[in-house]
């Protein structure tokens, strides 16, 4: 391995000391002069026509500066494809916007909502995905006929993935040894939650001008999507550090749009921050996914077909649903190398919270749901699940179209020496008993194992552009609007820069998050920080160098590809002693600006391993996951203690932890959510962790000078589908939906006479 003065050693982050003295300022510490304070007037109905909202009481209240319905909002139009009005004399969902209100107070604002007198007229409510898809179900929108969400709509281009379909099915189940049908839920919609709410301030400069601070992990797409929609000739987004995000506070357009809406009526900036039971009771959450799955298999473990129907519960109203489906469709071929593929999705809105992206993007909903199918067949088969994997996940020369409709082949390693080494560390051998046999048994307590897979290859993904600009005073900024979102990548870019420069990393700085001031950046959004985004950052480095060379080459006397530079000083290679000071070289009137550009590569997909031990309580169905360990290959690790994060994270933000207690409970007699607070919300805490080992290897990627890729976007996405496979060991019995509360183990065990 190459040694690095900065990268794969740890050190201080560059906002360590202000987030932990409190000096950060988040989105709900910013205050500008002259703001309004804004709130939302929330549907207590799952599906209803407004017939009448009287809002004079609200409006006459001093202190109330503007007060939105739909008769007098903005025509502003969200979703995808566009069907979601900033607000409807419909409402879809409990929480959907009814009327806005922007005060010189929270509290004014939030009595004027107590002062709106609403009317509705109730209508039918559908939640299940069949049940929506019948041709008596209630309609959502008119444009939708059978709630069902055009395919023909392509957010990543005309060819973007809708279905795999490919090969010959019915000849390659007629090649099977054992066929497989089955069901598999992935249903409970669990919220990534992170601390922090959603928020933004959204402020009209000139009439159409507007500038929005928000605590978003893709502040940059707010400009590129939303500024034509809302008739803005010029658009700044300005970003706040974000107190975690998990992909879900990515284009919520759901609160930056109704703040801007009410900053235009009032003439005045309007801040718009959720409380916490909107956050978990109104903001989007995870789809729902089911499958009704066919596999083929031979003995050997060789698939040779998969059909699927894949129903994706989409909620009231898409955010980027296809986007999320073709992902996952581009997944499933990584875990599965299949010669005959039809697997079609179907994206269903419903009358429950609406659907966002949180990290797993898809394809986590998609292998909860088909993983256990598969492993069904293995069970017949009597295959070793950790063997399956290693044999099927891909290989370096494999294709498999990706989300845009393309055929990629893999360039990057095997990892089948990330799977054994995880193996080798959890004791898979020692305490792998066979299908639906226990590891141990102690009275009532049986322990069980399992195991699941998941990769990406949208690690490189989308465009990234950066600049690095030099200083006569040895010192180089980095023009980038990554946002922080708690992984701490923008400390990394600064590594990376460093090592290109070899200049100390406090020499290096990052621009704030400005789109007018800094070239485009997607996002830090499927692991793409490390190799997209830094990959940009790399090339912006190196290019400010190599100006730098060409600059001070002839102050030496020789060519520019003769010269280093180290600690701000350039010298010459074979007689280092010659060395002149940046300052020297440049002057005290000039600086030096670098660009690079990131190009999307869909061939470098990243990969994890979960291996899982549980311990079920047969007498009260609890279940206690006793041992975590994660198994990938990062190719290059860029900062050791950012890298453990990622990795431990694999238990919450709607990860792991989605298969035991993580849920959002929808009570479907009213529509409502449950459980939208803290206490009922079901989150482990720091006493409950169970013991976590994690085997990175470091596999050069050829992906940038660092070879390294990114991994924290997928290491939730194993976990649920291995915690299930542990249960169904520990007790004997499969089971097919999540979460694994107690009553359904008891009921599972009652079912089958108990623990087998």
């Amino acid at each position: 391995m190459t040694e690095y003065r900065f990268i794969g050693r740890p050190t201080q982050r560059k906002d360590a000391l202000d987030i932990v003295t409190g000096r950060t300022r988040f989105i709900n510490d910013i205050t500008i002069p002259n703001m309004l304070y804004g709130k939302v007037l929330r549907s207590p109905l799952p599906h209803a026509l407004i017939k009448s909202i009287d809002t004079s009481a609200a409006e006459s209240l001093p202190g109330v500066k503007a007060v939105l319905t739909h008769r007098n909002a903005p025509p502003w139009m969200a979703g995808f494809p566009l069907h979601v009005r900033l607000l409807d004399n419909k409402v879809r969902y409990v929480g959907d916007e009814v009327a806005l209100v922007a005060a010189e107070t929270e509290d004014i604002a939030a009595e004027a909502l107590r002062l709106i007198k609403v009317e509705y007229e109730p209508l039918p409510a559908v939640y299940d995905v069949e049940e929506a898809v019948r041709p008596n179900a209630p309609q959502l929108y008119d444009q939708f006929p059978g709630n069902l969400l055009p395919q023909e709509q392509r957010m990543f281009g005309p060819h973007t993935l809708q279905e795999v379909a490919f090969g010959d099915v019915e000849q390659g189940f007629a090649e099977a040894d054992f066929i497989i049908n089955g069901t598999c839920a992935y249903e409970n919609i669990p919220n990534p939650l992170p601390p922090e709410p959603p928020g933004v301030i959204a402020s009209w400069e000139e009439p159409d001008n507007l500038t929005v601070w928000s605590a978003s992990q893709g502040p940059h797409m707010f400009k590129a999507t939303l500024q034509r929609r809302m008739g803005a000739a010029a658009m700044q987004s300005l970003g706040s550090p974000v107190g975690a995000s998990y992909g879900s506070k990515y284009m919520s357009w759901q609160f930056v749009l109704p703040a801007a809406a009410l900053a235009k009526a009032a003439g005045r900036p309007v801040k718009l921050c959720y409380g916490k039971a909107e956050h978990l009771a109104a903001f989007t959450v995870r789809l729902g996914s089911r499958i009704h799955g066919r596999v083929g298999l031979k003995k050997d473990g060789t698939v040779t077909a998969l059909a699927a129907d894949w129903l994706v519960n989409n909620g009231a109203f898409s955010e980027i649903t296809q986007g999320m489906v073709a992902v996952g469709l581009g997944e499933a071929q990584l875990m599965i190398r299949c010669p005959n593929w039809s697997f079609k999705p179907r994206m269903v809105c419903t009358n429950r919270i609406a659907s966002g992206q949180v990290r797993g993007f898809g394809g986590q909903e998609l292998k909860c749901a088909l993983t256990p199918i598969i492993t069904m067949g293995l069970e017949q088969a009597g295959l070793d699940p950790v063997e399956f994997f290693k044999k099927n996940y891909v290989k370096p020369g494999d294709g498999y179209y990706w989300r845009e409709g393309n055929w990629w082949v893999c360039n990057g390693p095997d990892f089948t020496a990330a799977i054994e080494k995880g193996a080798a560390t959890f004791g898979w051998v020692e305490k792998w008993q066979g299908w639906l046999k226990p590891t141990s048994v102690n009275g009532a307590k049986r322990r069980g194992v399992g195991v699941g897979v998941h990769g990406n290859a949208d690690v490189g993904e989308d465009i990234s552009e950066a600049f690095v600009r030099l200083e006569p005073n040895g010192t180089a900024t980095i023009y980038s609007d990554l946002s922080e979102h708690g992984t701490g990548q923008r400390s990394n870019i600064c590594k990376m820069t460093a090592e290109v420069l070899q200049i100390p990393l406090v020499s290096v700085s990052v621009t704030p998050v400005d789109s007018r001031v800094n070239p485009f950046e997607i996002g830090p959004v499927g692991s793409r920080g490390t190799y997209a985004i830094g990959s940009a950052v790399i090339a912006a480095a190196e290019d400010a160098k190599k100006q730098l060379l060409e600059l001070m080459a002839p102050q030496f006397g020789v060519e520019p590809e003769e010269l280093e530079t180290q600690d701000a000083m350039v010298y010459v290679k074979k007689d280092p002693a010659k060395k002149i000071p940046w300052f020297k070289g440049m002057g005290y009137d000039r600086t030096i600006m670098g660009q690079g550009r990131f190009e999307p590569d869909f061939t470098l997909p990243n990969f994890m391993m979960i291996f899982t031990e549980v311990e079920v309580d047969a007498a009260t169905g609890k279940v206690d996951l006793i041992k975590v360990v994660g198994a990938t290959d990062v190719g290059q690790i860029i900062d050791p203690p950012s890298l453990t994060n990622q990795l431990n994270g694999c238990l919450g933000s709607a990860g792991i932890d989605s298969a035991l207690f993580e849920e959002t409970v929808l009570d479907t007699r009213l529509g409502r959510v449950m459980n939208a607070n803290l206490i009922d919300y079901k989150w482990r805490t720091f006493a409950e962790l169970p013991d976590m080992e994690h085997e990175v290897l470091e596999t050069p990627f050829p992906s940038h000078r660092f070879h390294a890729v990114g991994v924290g976007e997928i290491t939730p996405s194993p976990g649920p589908s291995a915690v299930l496979m542990a249960v169904s060991n520990a007790i004997g019995v499969r089971l097919a939906e999540y979460p694994l509360t107690p009553d359904r183990i008891l009921k599972a065990l009652q079912e089958k006479g108990g623990p087998r």
